[in-house]
């Protein structure tokens, strides 16, 4: 078992279920899974920089993704119904926790001029979202190999619909907020 999902599964609980005193244990937030998501619009014109993208999410994040495709048609950017532009990954269990631990410690501090992530980017639901600009922040991924640098969406789904319950949860297993945020 992961080194994050051991202590969540120990410690982190049992005090979210006293600090947000909550009743039932089906209550406290959890997180359900993580979505990695890559658009690359310069696939348009060159389909090489998708395989880029794939390549950089399959060694990101342990398994195979899934190529998107278009849903409409964008005549202004040439772009047709169908054509594959992005790439995205669905991870849970074991490798969710693999892959948000070294996010945590290894990736956030890497990024340039970090200074925590906001506060803000909750949605409704308590759901994450983290936008990340340069794929080569990864240990994963050399700087070499990156034949093309895009962005990467990185959403992570939360149980229980409290934005408030669910910042609690990420500060409790270590994502760096920025200072002064509430």
């Amino acid at each position: 078992m992961n080194r994050l999902q051991t202590k969540y599964n120990d410690t982190i609980r049992a005090e979210l279920k006293d600090e947000l005193s909550v009743a039932n244990v089906h209550q406290i937030p959890k997180i359900e899974k993580i979505v990695l998501n890559s658009g690359v619009g310069k696939a348009v014109a060159d389909s090489k920089h998708l395989d880029a993208a794939v390549a950089t999410l399959t060694k990101i994040s342990g398994q195979k993704p899934v190529v998107t495709k278009a849903r409409n048609s964008i005549a202004t950017f040439k772009l047709r119904e169908g054509m594959e532009i992005g790439a995205k990954v669905t991870l849970r269990g074991e490798r969710m926790y693999s892959f948000l631990d070294r996010l945590i410690a290894v990736v956030l501090p890497r990024t340039r001029d970090f200074h925590g992530v906001s506060a803000k980017a909750f949605d409704k639901s308590g759901n994450y979202s983290i936008g990340i600009s340069d794929q080569t922040v990864f240990p994963e991924i050399s700087y070499e190999d990156a034949s093309a640098v895009h962005g990467l969406q990185i959403t992570i789904v939360i149980s229980g619909n409290d934005p408030k319950a669910s910042k609690v949860l990420l500060e409790k297993l270590g994502m760096p907020f920025e200072k002064g945020a509430k």
